[in-house]
């Protein structure tokens, strides 16, 4: 999967330094900080309802690719931010590895 990760962080970096009028990724830079986090935070809302709608109804397949299209959107915008404030997704890929040696309480509670 890094491997598409890598590929979608090229992409962004190149389009980064394109023309808000022919590029979205371009635009949400040009933009600024604040209109990413508005898309990050509106497509955690989506991502958020689309799961809530197939709990209701975990045997729809239509519901499920939403789930999954809502959160290929989220990680998307996520990995806008990251870029934007110059940060790479393998910092966040190594932060996960981390924790793999750690119980999930464990790790919790390290953060109080």
């Amino acid at each position: 999967m890094s491997d598409v990760l890598d590929q979608l962080a090229a992409t962004l970096e190149a389009r980064k330094q394109a023309s808000p009028e022919s590029s979205y990724v371009a635009s949400l830079h040009h933009k600024g900080l604040n209109k990413i986090l508005e898309k990050v935070g509106e497509e955690a809302t989506e991502a958020i309802l689309a799961a809530k709608d197939l709990g209701a109804a975990p045997d729809s397949d239509a519901l499920r690719q939403a789930l999954v299209g809502e959160t290929a959107d989220l990680w998307f915008h996520a990995m806008v931010m990251l870029s934007h404030l110059g940060l790479s997704h393998d910092e966040v890929l190594e932060e996960l590895r981390k924790r793999f040696t750690l119980s999930g309480l464990a790790e919790k509670a390290s953060r109080s």
